[in-house]
């Protein structure tokens, strides 16, 4: 697919997305003990609590994916699979971490009248047509991974109200990229390579927004395809410009494609090239090959001694369930995701005398964004946008190109600050 029919096909999603609006939110209902503005959920005594989830579950970038269900399903998993005495049924779809696959999963998960919350995804692509189609069934969204700048701007629209996210937004990790280029690796020109997503294309523009804000030039900005495999047109043209650092934060067939490659073309042997936390996979390792060791990506910083005080312990719980220590770095973000709904359930359920229990979707909603607690990640809070996680900078190095060595804080291991 070519980086225009890619923009098409995302912008076409999201517009599918937005016209669902066109039919507005059920009216206030009553039902059983419960009124709400926007719809109530009832829940027979004997049937589950029902909830979604949607990520990247097959591909290139599936361990993002995968890692985000994990720590949802311990989470879970800690508290017995069980929640106001009834099983707790957690269904996920995979949205191939782009626009077609979140309208797929999202339009999937929306269909159930049962489904109380869907957490994910891993992509900004997934999330912003995602996120309406849910709300417009008044199914809360809380993202784990999905870091675009407009999913939590306060101009984002009513279409997003029932979307937040326990991962910071890039207006943060974009101005801590600059910061690093420009005043730790002296850079004092940049290329921006983006692949048309909302994360790569926000970040790289919030990047260069604040890299040139320090004093740096930003020398052009690029634009590829996620499914390109010959990135040498593109390489040649940006060696032409002589700039000090590349900074890709793409995904990983992408960027593998592009840190092989670039070790043939002239001009771009001294060249820094710095990727971003989509990046932390094994999969980029066996990718990339040799070529990965020295390279450096720009992470919220997910280090034992800055995540919440339970983390240590659930890296123990994952590896005794999965038989593999954490395989990206977003699993303690969907952990907390998951205990945002597990507290807040119980403040907005009743039940009547028969053991039926219902749930109103405005309620929940509003109690699920008014949960505040330290979390695994670290804190949580939300703000009136949907924001609910701090950002803490840090940038990792690879440093061996065996795939098994992959261990965020070792392989790659923390370099800044």
């Amino acid at each position: 697919m070519t980086y225009h029919a890619y923009r098409r096909s995302l912008l076409s999603a999201i517009l599918i997305a937005t016209m669902l609006l066109s039919v507005h939110l059920s009216c206030a209902a009553t039902l059983g003990p419960v009124t709400d503005p926007i719809g109530v959920v009832r829940i027979p005594k004997v049937a589950p609590i029902q909830i979604g989830g949607y990520w990247v579950m097959s591909g290139a970038d599936t361990a993002m994916g995968l890692d985000s269900k994990r720590g949802a399903e311990l989470a879970f998993r800690d508290i017995g699979n069980k929640l106001l005495n009834h099983p707790v049924k957690f269904t996920v779809e995979d949205d191939q971490c782009n626009a077609e696959g979140g309208q797929t999963a999202a339009t999937k998960l929306a269909a159930n009248p049962q489904l109380l919350v869907v957490l994910g995804g891993a992509c900004s692509s997934a999330a912003t047509p995602a996120a309406p189609i849910l709300w417009q069934q008044g199914i809360t969204n809380i993202c784990n991974a999905c870091s675009a700048p407009s999913l939590t701007a306060p101009d984002r629209g009513p279409q997003y109200a029932g979307f937040g996210r326990t991962i910071a937004s890039d207006i943060d990790q974009g101005a801590s990229d600059a910061k690093y280029v420009f005043t730790e690796l002296k850079a004092q020109t940049v290329v921006a390579v983006h692949d048309g997503s909302p994360y790569a294309q926000q970040l790289a523009a919030v990047m260069a927004k604040s890299f040139a804000a320090l004093g740096g030039q930003v020398l052009s900005t690029e634009a590829i395809a996620p499914t390109d495999v010959d990135m040498h047109p593109v390489l040649t043209k940006i060696a032409a410009e002589k700039p000090d650092v590349i900074y890709m934060p793409i995904f990983v067939a992408a960027a593998a494609q592009m840190l092989r490659q670039s070790k043939t073309i002239p001009g771009l042997e001294h060249v820094t090239m710095v990727g971003g936390g989509s990046l932390a996979a094994a999969e980029f390792i066996e990718a990339a090959g040799p070529s990965v060791v020295g390279f450096h990506i720009c992470y919220p910083d997910v280090s034992i001694d800055t995540m919440g005080k339970g983390y240590p312990a659930l890296v123990v719980e994952y590896k005794k369930v999965y038989g593999e220590t954490p395989i990206s770095g977003y699993h303690a973000n969907a952990y907390d995701a998951a205990e945002m709904v597990i507290r807040a359930l119980p403040k907005v359920a009743k039940a009547d005398k028969e053991g039926n229990l219902y749930v109103g979707r405005q309620a929940l909603r509003d109690a699920v964004f008014a949960e505040k607690f330290d979390g695994l990640s670290g804190p949580i809070a939300c703000d009136a946008y949907g924001q609910c996680a701090k950002f803490k900078p840090a940038v990792y190095e690879f440093v061996a190109d065996d795939p098994k060595t992959f261990s965020v804080g070792k392989n790659p291991k923390k370099v800044w600050p």
